[in-house]
């Protein structure tokens, strides 16, 4: 019988593992000092075709609720309608269009270009990606690892809030960087 998730082309899904996945952002406060936080993916499903990588699609969300920069009152500002507001938008999705770039061998690099939805509005983002290995787990299943980065304007997605310093400048930087450690295992 033939294995329900590849085709002719050699197509195979994998779900990413929450537990081995990490999304983390980073931006300036008062213009000299970074604050990094993280956020949990809830879902992510990658179809890789493993004949034609451009082929491929990347499916995720993000729990825009489990927001932690180690700072509760922080976590509660972003939290709020000022930034996120969690409450109306709970969740942060990415949908590629376009993968650029074989990634067929540990240290590849390729581009990961999608939809990203935050607050309710989407903007295409690139990723700038890495394929950083696959092997078998002790358990039987097999595992693949990537890594990303982007950088994206937040006032973009309608995260505007700010505060003017007195000496100059504002709060919150309007650029954040995102960086991304995610494992995936192969569905069977």
């Amino acid at each position: 019988m033939a294995d329900q998730n590849r085709t002719a082309t050699e197509t195979r899904t994998w779900t990413l593992d929450p537990a081995h996945t990490q999304v983390e952002f980073s931006a300036k406060h008062m213009m000299f000092t970074t604050v990094r936080g993280v956020m949990t993916v809830e879902t992510g499903t990658l179809v890789i075709d493993e004949e034609n990588p451009d082929k491929s699609r990347v499916d995720v969300e993000i729990d825009a609720r489990s927001i932690d920069t180690s700072s509760s009152d922080r976590d509660t500002h972003l939290r709020s309608a000022d930034f996120l507001d969690v409450e109306n938008h709970p969740k942060i999705t990415f949908r590629s269009k376009r993968v650029e770039g074989a990634h067929a061998e540990a240290g590849d690099e390729f581009r990961v270009t999608g939809d990203l939805t935050i607050r309710g509005t989407t903007k295409e983002v690139t990723l700038d990606a890495r394929f950083e290995g696959r092997g078998m787990d002790p358990w039987g299943g097999e595992r693949a690892g990537f890594s990303a980065e982007t950088k994206i304007d937040r006032r973009e997605w309608g995260l505007k809030w700010n505060q003017a310093l007195e000496a100059g400048g504002v709060l919150v930087g309007n650029e954040v960087k995102v960086s991304i450690q995610a494992q995936a295992v192969a569905q069977q």
